[in-house]
């Protein structure tokens, strides 16, 4: 490691006060950005912990959404009460993020600030329309990730919580890799009352929604509907893990899974 300033602030005034002075990086769980900067991959002068500021901590209910503020841990997510009555789908996505020491440490609001092209997350908030509120804005799901790793976030602008709307049903399944757990692909499907959202993580540079699916499954909400859909593998990730023909492959059948399992 080497030489950094390290702020612990206690306000989210301060610390978008340390962040336009220092140009740092936020610290949130720490389980992308130490790892980071371990391998020199990220070189921050400063670093300005959020760990201690109570306010973007917390699961709770307000009308038919629960908020979910930034620094709350993958591990209380999947474990809350309040998530697991009114989003099974999203505490069982926060149940397979990692390992237990990650899902212990690792904060929704640095996944959603990261956005890993296999992150988890990404395909809970936008397969629910949520809306992510930050300390200057409310920024919806179709509009804050914009590319691999990049967000529409500001660079003096900080994840408060995220609003996820309460679906009529919702389901999320993943094929990982099973050294990292990491989605090679993820998809979370919501039937939201008045349409149907697919989103789909870990297959693109960046998590996307299926509309043909969307359509199909509105129209009937059963694992035939999308029989006739067929994902165009151009714009999908190929590695050493599975090429892209086989990752949308992999989109139609966790699709029609999540579909099934949603409607139970």
């Amino acid at each position: 490691m080497y030489a950094f300033e390290f702020h612990r602030a206690t306000s989210v005034e301060e610390a978008a006060a340390l962040l336009a002075k220092t140009q740092g990086k936020l610290l949130a769980g720490g389980q992308s950005l130490v790892g980071a900067m371990k391998l020199r991959l990220s070189s921050p002068s400063s670093v300005i912990d959020l760990g201690g500021i109570a306010e973007l901590r917390g699961i709770r209910k307000e009308k038919n959404a629960i908020v979910i503020g930034a620094t709350t841990r993958h591990a209380e997510v999947a474990a809350s009460p309040e998530v697991r009555k009114a989003i099974p789908a999203l505490a069982t996505l926060a149940e397979g993020i990692g390992d237990r020491q990650v899902r212990n440490m690792g904060t929704l609001g640095g996944s959603l600030a990261n956005n890993d092209p296999a992150a988890d997350y990404p395909a809970g908030v936008l397969g629910l329309g949520a809306t992510v509120r930050t300390n200057k804005r409310a920024i919806a799901a179709d509009d804050f990730f914009r590319g691999m790793y990049e967000t529409a976030l500001g660079d003096d602008e900080i994840i408060t919580a995220v609003s996820f709307p309460i679906p009529r049903r919702a389901a999320y399944l993943k094929f990982r890799n099973p050294a990292s757990r990491f989605a090679l692909v993820g998809v979370f499907v919501a039937d939201t009352g008045t349409g149907v959202r697919v989103a789909v993580t870990g297959a693109a540079p960046c998590v996307f929604r299926v509309t043909d699916m969307e359509a199909a499954f509105t129209k009937s909400f059963t694992p035939d509907a999308i029989k006739s859909v067929r994902v165009d593998p151009g714009k999908l990730n190929s590695d050493i893990h599975a090429s892209a023909e086989y990752r949308a492959h992999l989109i139609g059948v966790l699709a029609a899974r999540a579909v099934a399992q949603a409607a139970k």
